[in-house]
């Protein structure tokens, strides 16, 4: 009697599951149909990104030996048409191909291109910060203070890895202005920071010696007291 009973038992379960899967069978299939072709063409994709940032990395790498070289014109070509690529050589090759402008005596363009990266947020911030730091190198000499301000002194934080540079070029800026008290003080900042590289130490100290020989040694250092 109790294998008749198991045999109901099973006879029901399967018209369960018959019934559960003509109305669920048809969604399973699409579903598991869809799960194949997202996963190929993901990897698809991922392969295209993978080879199309390889021949962009072989592009740029040509486009600065053939700069190096000094062929800048076919340069500037293939800087020009890694900017619509794809990856991280875009960005690259906007600033590589302002370097070129300036290198070439179009110190216009090349500053008006490293401020468009600056201002770029889709850019790593990273070369954001290099972007503005370049454009204040090139515009320090036509540009007066605040122009150069409102560039890099944002990069001047106590922890800023480009706050060496900012600093030295704020306190050129100052001292082309005429400010000579805010040329010292980021001359200052830059001789109390351990971290300033040595070329840079170097430099403020030949700025600090023309600022004094023309006005006199600041109040407190060792040559005013004398």
């Amino acid at each position: 009697m109790s294998d008749i009973f198991r045999e109901v038992d099973e006879d029901i379960r399967q018209e369960k599951y018959r019934r559960l899967w003509d109305r669920l069978g048809p969604w399973v299939i699409v579903v598991a149909v869809l799960v194949v072709v997202v996963t190929g063409g993901y990897r698809g994709w991922v392969y295209w990104q993978e080879n199309q940032s390889q021949q962009a990395g072989d592009a740029f790498f040509e486009a600065v030996r053939l700069s190096e070289s000094g062929d800048s014109a076919e340069a500037e070509k293939i800087f020009a048409d890694l900017a619509t690529s794809t990856g991280g050589y875009p960005a690259l090759a906007r600033m590589r191909g302002a370097t070129e402008l300036a290198r070439t005596d179009r110190s216009d363009e090349a500053l008006a291109e490293f401020d468009a990266v600056s201002a770029d947020t889709s850019v790593n911030k990273g070369l954001r910060e290099i972007s503005s730091l370049r454009a204040a190198y090139i515009a320090v000499d036509t540009e007066d203070y605040d122009a150069i301000s409102d560039r890099v002194e944002g990069l001047t934080g106590a922890d800023g890895p480009f706050r060496s540079g900012a600093r030295e070029i704020l306190a050129v800026a100052a001292w082309k202005a005429g400010d000579i008290k805010t040329a010292r003080s980021w001359i200052k900042a830059l001789t109390d920071d351990p971290a300033t590289p040595t070329d840079v130490t170097r430099r403020v100290g030949i700025l600090t010696q023309v600022i004094d020989g023309t006005n006199g040694p600041a109040e407190g250092s060792e040559g005013a007291d004398k």
